[in-house]
């Protein structure tokens, strides 16, 4: 009698509830400056946040009721740990794919984080997210654009593509031709994440906080960073090629943004320069520029080492169709049919500002690990959060090397070969270090985090310019952090003797650096030898 009083009450509750809610939703509608996005919200948010609700909630009980009393280390507990992995990157990838949206965006990075997540999360992400992104119709788009610029995309421009030239997680551009003649790119936020942005935002949230709250060494909330408002993308852009020309003139040249149309830009429109190029990891469209792979590979060292240590400014979502390349405009062929390349950025809605005392000591942790420095591993590794007991661990993410190549004094000792050893070699260490590598990325600051990401990007682009990793961007990373922990020396100089010790640090430095190139070209020669015997010999 008892139990059936308590649950008629509950009932009541829940309809007294409803009816509250309900009314409280009716009166929030009625009273809006915009009640049909309003009246979306309504309708979406409850689904999207049950949704996301049920699928922490299933993923949080699935590992912590499978591998109860399971013994650490056991055969068993790692095969039932894989299978939970795998079911839960499923039932993650499910939601993605429910939500769309910055859901996709957050399949996408989890895709790129190899070696740092179970690889079944990878591999799942991977294969179903990083190429298949929500299209928008083009009745949509007219939706937006006659919101945002007042007029149809025919009344506002000469010439405007209804079917998109590129579709991504948050947006879609479309070629276009402004009323002067100038052929654009106009990029369109998705309707639905217009209406929903901030909301899924929070309902993301949700999902990572609760596993790091379940499981303290699941902290993956970095990945929440993402800029919406087009017109910070648009001023990243212009800040980013400002800091070359103020500080990395000598790269300027070789780096580009597309110029913006302010007046053709909002904060879920942006119009833009269009850029012709092919994409960073097409090595045969590449080649057909008259351009070189390697030399490709050389400037995006380039470029993001000045970015992270000179600049502290950084593009923080590298990834591939994020980065174009075409021939340097102001060059000409070499006598060998060769250009030189420039990198056209895209995207710039994912940046970062490295704190000068971070970037510091960051540059100082990068040149320690090019120069196998032990001592400035660890004392930089400590600085940046990482602990005296997981420096090692942290140079072994950022150099995907284990200890003892990491510190060997060879001048190859960071290289990847990209072969099946050494994925597979990888691939093992992140499985048996992956409770301390989740330790690890909780004790990091976030902008580092997000370092990380980048620097698993390049990393990819380089796999794919050079099917593995080269000599030469390490030299650059080394040169460049070097060059700015002597710039920093200098700004903090007062004395006419620490003037003097810098110079000779200086010195001595560009000495070091003129060894490692004299190693360079005696290896390309042995390489070039090597293919010549090759080539002649019958």
């Amino acid at each position: 009698m008892a139990a059936r009083l308590l649950l008629r009450a509950g009932k009541n509750l829940a309809l007294a509830g409803t009816a509250v809610a309900g009314g409280g939703a009716a009166a929030a509608i009625a009273t809006s400056d915009d009640p049909q996005t309003t009246l979306k919200l309504f309708n979406n948010v409850p689904v999207r946040l049950f949704r996301d609700s049920v699928t922490a909630a299933t993923i949080a009980f699935d590992y912590e009721y499978s591998l109860w009393g399971l013994p650490e280390g056991s055969v068993e507990r790692a095969k039932v740990k894989h299978e939970v992995h795998l079911r839960s990157a499923r039932r993650l990838q499910d939601l993605c794919f429910k939500n769309g949206g910055i859901y996709i965006k957050l399949g996408q990075h989890i895709g790129q984080l190899e070696y740092v997540i179970p690889q079944e999360y990878v591999v799942t992400m991977r294969e179903s997210l990083l190429n298949k992104c929500p299209v928008s119709s083009y009745d949509q788009i007219c939706e937006v654009v006659k919101q945002e610029l007042g007029g149809t995309p025919d009344e506002v421009f000469n010439e405007f593509d209804p079917v998109p030239l590129a579709s991504a997680s948050l947006a879609q551009v479309h070629v276009a031709c402004t009323r002067d003649g100038q052929k654009v790119a106009v990029k369109v936020q998705h309707t639905h994440l217009t209406d929903t942005a901030a909301a899924d935002y929070a309902t993301v949230g949700l999902i990572v906080n609760t596993l790091h709250w379940l499981f303290p060494s699941f902290d993956y909330r970095w990945l929440l960073d993402e800029e919406l408002d087009f017109l910070i993308e648009a001023k990243n852009s212009e800040k980013c090629l400002e800091n070359f020309q103020r500080l990395s003139p000598h790269v300027a040249g070789y780096v580009y943004a597309p110029r913006v149309y302010w007046n053709l830009s909002t904060s879920k429109l942006l119009t833009m320069e269009f850029m012709d190029g092919v994409q960073i990891n097409d090595v045969k469209a590449i080649r057909g520029l008259g351009l070189q792979p390697s030399e490709v590979a050389k400037l995006v060292s380039q470029t993001f080492a000045e970015m992270i240590f000179k600049h502290g400014f950084v593009h923080c979502d590298p990834h591939a169709a994020n980065l174009l390349i075409r021939p340097l405009p102001s060059s000409s062929r070499s006598i060998f049919g060769k250009r030189k390349p420039q990198l056209v950025l895209l995207d710039h809605g994912l940046y970062r500002e490295l704190e000068p005392p971070m970037r510091i000591n960051y540059a100082a942790l990068w040149k320690g690990l090019v120069f196998a420095d032990a001592k400035a591993i660890k004392e930089n590794s400590m600085k940046l959060g990482a602990g005296d007991d997981l420096y090692a661990l942290f140079a072994g993410v950022l150099t995907m090397r284990p200890w003892n190549r990491v510190v060997d004094p060879a001048i190859d000792h960071l290289v990847l070969e990209g072969n099946d050893s050494d994925c597979s070699e990888l691939q093992m260490y992140a499985s048996q270090y992956f409770s301390e590598i989740s330790e690890l990325l909780r004790r990091l600051p976030r902008v580092i985090l997000l370092m990380l990401k980048t620097n698993d990007c390049l990393r990819s682009i380089n796999h794919a310019l050079l099917r593995g990793s080269s000599l030469e961007t390490f030299f650059i990373i080394g040169k460049v952090s070097s060059e700015a922990l002597l710039e920093a020396k200098m700004l903090e100089n007062k004395s006419l003797l620490r003037s003097v010790n810098i110079w000779l640090e200086e010195v001595l430095l560009e000495a070091r650096f003129l060894v490692i190139r004299m190693v360079l070209w005696l290896l390309h020669l042995s390489r070039a030898l090597s293919w010549s015997k090759r080539f002649i010999t019958p």
